[in-house]
């Protein structure tokens, strides 16, 4: 008598299987899409940036190195008078203001020369004691004079332009404590369109420094 184990399943003499494939249908799961991070939310537009206050311009030139160290780029610092370390520490090292000025002399002075070039030549030419219309060495003061003074006009202007003025307002002007920027308080900012603003980390950063406050200026 065969064992049990030894008798054919069915369908197996015939190489096929009896199992139902269709009664238990395989349900395809597609792949859980990946998680994205989380997007960087917008800076509030009510917002210009943080403000720490600090009592001596020591403080504040430290402060400004270890913010320009950090990363932060769109600093501001704020100081009763002229502190020269504190614009090198807040990463300010070039200005535009010179080429400003070369451009505004160049064309004094070519404005100067042609503008009596052509008077001479073109416009009203005058035969002065067999001289040629175009006399240069006479035509040197005028030139002189047209470049400094267009190099200067250029100087003045072009300051204006690049310090943003006239500006009778701004945003920090907001601040409870800023009027004291005039007489013996010291102020850092950190403007909110700054690449690494996050409002957050800026005020634990700031508050790191050890400030006599850190506030929020609105626009």
């Amino acid at each position: 008598m065969a064992d049990e184990k030894d008798k054919p399943r069915s369908g197996e003499e015939y190489g096929t299987d009896d199992t139902d494939i269709s009664a238990s249908p395989r349900v395809s799961v597609s792949p859980r899409p990946p998680i994205s991070p989380s997007p960087r939310l917008p800076v509030s537009p009510s917002l210009y940036g943080v403000m720490a206050e600090f009592d001596n311009p020591s403080h504040l030139v430290a402060a400004a190195r270890r913010t320009y160290e950090a990363g932060y780029r769109r600093i501001n610092g704020y100081s009763p008078y002229p502190i020269e370390e504190l614009w090198e520490a807040i990463g300010f090292h070039r200005t535009g203001l010179p080429i400003i000025v070369l451009i505004g002399g160049i064309i004094g002075g070519l404005g100067g020369f042609l503008m009596q070039y052509y008077l001479s030549v073109f416009d009203y030419p005058l035969n002065v004691g067999g001289k040629p219309f175009n006399s240069w060495p006479a035509f040197v003061p005028i030139t002189f004079e047209m470049t400094i003074l267009c190099a200067a006009l250029a100087a003045v202007f072009g300051m204006l332009a690049l310090n943003k003025l006239p500006q009778p307002y701004h945003p920090v002007f907001n601040a409870p404590n800023f009027k004291l920027a005039t007489r013996d308080h010291f102020f850092l900012v950190i403007e909110a369109d700054d690449p690494r603003y996050e409002h957050d980390d800026v005020v634990e950063f700031l508050k790191s420094l050890e400030p006599k406050e850190v506030t929020d200026v609105e626009v």
